[in-house]
């Protein structure tokens, strides 16, 4: 039995007894009673509340309205939601965003110092900007969904990606590159790398990114990104 199938399977017996005690658990899971406590601290790090009664009669009780939310997330389904929420109040279409704000705060809150750690890394590389009236927006397609996994795990732990792409004349070639930022200038989606064949940033259009794979063993450093320079890549020129 897996960690993670453990711990499903004690929030189930709490969830049919009012009370259970250590010693039960331990021998419905199958394990010390030392593995079920340390079990219960982790269950209630995660946002489960687990009431424990000492004396006769006592024992552990989960909260009736005890959820188990954020920690479910990973860092990427938590990462889309505030990139949507974010680029939905820059194209001022979204009238609530506050409260998406006050409830993503939350989400931020339960999550695992490690997942907090990661998300604060991704939304470093994020960009969100305005859209220039002299773009060319004809033939936005969509997004690959392999993209944001792909994504996570390029630049959290600084990889190079390779993908294939398809520029504006619908010319696809092979590209290997280093993913330093993420630009949102709605509806345009852009990955911002570093082409080391060029010695150059790189404006890459997402709806043109397809079959994106990390590349194992490969490493790279983080370059600051001159947006201050070129926000927006006019006509995909740098594509």
């Amino acid at each position: 039995m897996t960690i993670r199938t453990r711990h499903d399977a004690i929030i189930r017996i709490l969830r049919r007894t009012t009370v259970a005690t250590v010693d039960t658990l331990a021998v419905e899971v199958g394990v010390s009673r030392r593995t079920v406590l340390r079990d219960i601290g982790a269950l209630r790090d995660q946002g489960f509340v687990i009431l424990s009664e000492c004396g006769p009669g006592g024992g552990l009780q989960l909260e009736p309205r005890s959820v188990q939310t954020a920690s479910q997330l990973s860092v990427v389904e938590v990462f889309a939601l505030l990139i949507s929420v974010a680029t939905m109040r820059d194209a001022r279409t979204f009238p609530f965003s506050d409260l998406a704000d006050t409830g993503l705060a939350k989400i931020e809150r339960a999550l695992p110092p490690e997942k907090v750690r990661d998300l604060r890394a991704l939304l470093d590389c994020l960009h969100v900007g305005r859209l220039s009236p002299l773009q060319d927006i004809s033939g936005v397609g969509p997004v690959d969904p392999a993209l944001l996994p792909a994504f996570e795990l390029a630049f959290l732990q600084r990889r190079r990606l390779r993908f294939d792409y398809d520029d504006a004349k619908g010319v696809r070639t092979e590209r290997e590159v280093e993913p330093q930022a993420m630009l949102i200038l709605p509806p345009l989606w852009y990955l911002v790398a570093w082409d080391p064949r060029r010695t150059d940033f790189r404006h890459f259009r997402m709806d043109r990114i397809s079959v994106p794979s990390v590349v194992e063993g490969s490493t790279f450093r983080r370059r600051r990104v001159p947006f201050e320079d070129d926000v927006c890549p006019f006509r995909d020129l740098k594509g």
